[in-house]
Formats: structure tokens, C-alpha cells, sequence
């Protein structure tokens, strides 16, 4: 049986899937980082070094945008993009976890 097929992505620029792609990116980096959450200091030490690059690539595609004239943040529609690409869940491992009863 084949899983239930997700929604289409909206209409995105260029600039703007790599500006979703990008803050994909340094999330999920973030939330191998994050110390509630790590398991291992060098997994956390890799991510850490890898969000150096992801971070300028997500700079790279907000200044394409900006040099483009595209001024203005779609935030529904690229809120839209990251329901579709799991963002939700990704953005959560940044979170603190809940508290665990003691």
C-alpha cells in the first residue's frame, strides 16, 4: 500500500524555494543542536559546522530575492510550502521537549 500522497507545493519563485529550502536547512541543523535534545556532542559539533554553509546559503537566496524586487515576504504561501515539506515537525526539534514526570 502506498502512503496517502501529499499536497502539491504552491507556486514558488526560484529564490523563494531556496529561501524555504534554506530555513529547512539551518532548522534541522538546529535541532540537531539543540542541547535538550542532542544525544552525542559530535553530531551536535558537525551540525554546528555545517549551519556555518546553510546559514550563508539562506542569506544568498533572501539577498537574490531582495536584489530581484521581490520585497516582500508571502508569508501565507511559503507558510503553506513548510506545512508541506514537514515543517512543523522539523521546527519542533528545536523546541524543548516536555517535561518527562519525575
Amino acid at each position: 500500500m502506498l502512503p496517502p500522497e501529499l499536497p502539491p507545493l504552491p507556486a514558488l519563485t526560484r529564490a523563494e524555494a531556496d529561501f524555504i529550502d534554506g530555513y529547512l536547512a539551518v532548522v534541522d541543523l538546529l535541532g540537531r543542536i539543540n542541547p535538550a535534545r542532542a544525544g552525542h556532542t559530535y553530531g551536535a559539533l558537525r551540525a554546528a559546522q555545517a549551519l556555518v554553509s546553510s546559514a550563508a546559503a539562506l542569506k544568498e537566496a533572501l539577498t537574490l530575492m531582495h536584489m530581484r524586487g521581490e520585497s516582500e515576504v508571502h508569508a501565507a504561501t511559503l507558510a503553506e510550502a513548510l506545512r508541506v515539506l514537514d515543517g512543523e515537525r522539523r521546527a519542533n526539534r528545536v523546541t524543548m521537549p516536555p517535561r518527562t514526570p519525575s
